[in-house]
């Protein structure tokens, strides 16, 4: 492995470490971010998304066909746990309208890519995790818009069409685009996914850093109240998403990898809609600001306990089968 393969694995794996850093330099010198990177948000999005496409392969959709039921309920649980569970946290809380707006955005978002990270870490299913990401994302197009339209018209004028488009050419065509590379370049292509989690990284922190500097006056106002909003929204995302697995009979692996799914959140595309679509409510950027750098921290803490648990239970299997013998 080089040593530009193994920089890039360590910055992947300390992801939380960098947006907390960059959230915090978007706040301190907020100019910077926004005079040189905020107009750049969606071409930053596009750059994650050309990476998702690289990585993907036929062979990530095959549990389709083997385990359809489990992929299913996936897709499913995203775009109704979050979503929903955004709306009542909205309106039990009595969130301000911008920051109601906000918090429906992000959980109208599909699943974020880190959580295949999370998911291995936590010893569940992986190809699961891949699967269902890569679906959530693959219809976002349409169920982001038509989820959002539906928890979020009570506080603004949505136009579902205008956002669709705009999912459409910030997913959807860089995610075509890196499928044709990957396709087209195999070998190419191959030696550069080596490198992607660090393209990756810094793209996304580039958006919170952006996202925190537009919105700097707010959050000093509200930062702490969508905080806990956050930190609300996205346990009750990994505990609707584990109970829900857990009723339709799935295995305790994809109960796991589940949880993950749904908790964790695409919120640089929440992000980037919200510079797109609500240039004039900054404060409706600042809920996926905050939930990219909350879910990589609540996810590594909920992988290492599950990783854990999984390394004690295989250590008590071993000495029964040693004490057997």
């Amino acid at each position: 492995m080089s040593a530009l393969q193994r920089f890039s694995r360590f910055i992947g794996n300390t992801f939380a470490l960098w947006a907390a850093l960059f959230a915090m330099a978007g706040f301190l010198a907020p100019s910077l971010f926004t005079s040189f990177i905020a107009p750049y948000i969606p071409w930053l999005l596009g750059v994650i998304m050309f990476g998702m496409g690289l990585t993907l392969a036929p062979s990530d959709f095959k549990i389709l066909g083997q385990h359809p039921k489990a992929v299913l309920i996936g897709v499913v649980a995203q775009f109704v746990i979050m979503p929903s569970t955004a709306y009542l946290l909205s309106r039990a809380l009595n969130l301000p309208p911008e920051v109601a707006i906000g918090v429906v955005l992000v959980g109208a978002c599909p699943g974020g890519t880190a959580s295949n990270v999370m998911t291995f870490l936590a010893r569940g299913n992986v190809a699961l995790s891949v699967a269902v990401t890569s679906i959530s994302t693959l219809l976002a197009p349409l169920l982001t818009p038509a989820v959002f339209f539906l928890f979020a018209n009570q506080w603004i004028d949505v136009s579902a069409t205008t956002m669709l488009v705009s999912i459409l050419q910030m997913v959807l065509l860089p995610i075509v685009l890196g499928v044709v590379a990957h396709t087209l370049f195999r070998k190419q292509t191959a030696a550069a996914i080596d490198v992607l989690p660090l393209i990756s990284v810094l793209a996304i922190v580039l958006i919170i850093g952006a996202v925190v500097a537009g919105s700097r006056a707010q959050i000093i106002e509200t930062g702490l109240l969508i905080f806990g909003v956050v930190v609300l929204h996205n346990a009750i995302g990994y505990a609707l998403g584990f109970l829900a697995a857990k009723l339709f009979g799935l295995p305790y692996d994809a109960q796991k990898t589940l949880a993950i799914e749904v908790g964790m959140q695409n919120s640089g595309l929440g992000a980037a809609l919200a510079k797109a679509h609500f240039a004039m409510m900054p404060l409706v950027a600042v809920p996926s600001a905050i939930f990219s750098v909350w879910h990589n921290i609540s996810g590594s803490l909920l992988a290492s306990y599950w990783a854990t648990k999984a390394e004690k239970q295989a250590q008590a299997a071993q000495k029964e089968n040693t004490a057997a013998k």
